[in-house]
């Protein structure tokens, strides 16, 4: 009986016809995920939901996007903030590609040195660090040689 309430209470989210879905994000970094990728700015369809049940993470977020499909430095900046999520592309209602979202070795033009003194920060030249963590995530600048970590990163 406890089984039959829950399949009659389960909401059903439409499919999308083209699009991307953001599957396996941490519930806590959300958010995070909506406001780096300016997605309360765009007007395409946006389904998202959160604290939902996952066998791999326990609790997980997605997001649903129709007709938006992600360049390389947005999902560079959905690694840095939520590292192994899982994009699916979405073309005629099927799913086209999976694709694990991975934080690439080299981070340029898309996070702020956190060094004031930095020559990102006071000439207009696009910042470029090297990944030297990835757990803990910390950045060494390739001008000022500062290392920012994962407390300190802002997006560009």
């Amino acid at each position: 009986m406890k089984d039959d309430l829950k399949k009659r209470l389960k909401m059903n989210v439409s499919a999308i016809k083209e699009g991307t879905v953001i599957d396996h994000i941490p519930v806590k970094n959300l958010f995070k995920v909506i406001s780096i990728l300016r997605l309360d700015k765009i007007e395409n369809q946006i389904t998202f939901g959160t604290n939902l049940d996952s066998g791999k993470l326990g609790k997980k977020a997605i997001i649903k996007l129709s007709d938006k499909f992600f360049e390389d430095d947005e999902i560079n900046k959905i690694a840095l903030i939520a590292p192994h999520v899982k994009l699916n592309i979405i073309k005629d209602y099927e799913v086209l590609e999976k694709r694990i979202v991975e934080i690439p070795d080299v981070i340029v033009g898309i996070v702020k040195c956190f060094n004031p003194r930095c020559i990102t920060n006071h000439e207009t030249i696009s910042t470029h660090f090297k990944v030297i963590s990835k757990e803990p995530l910390e950045l060494k600048c390739k001008y000022c040689e500062k290392i920012t970590s994962e407390e300190q990163i802002k997006m560009i």
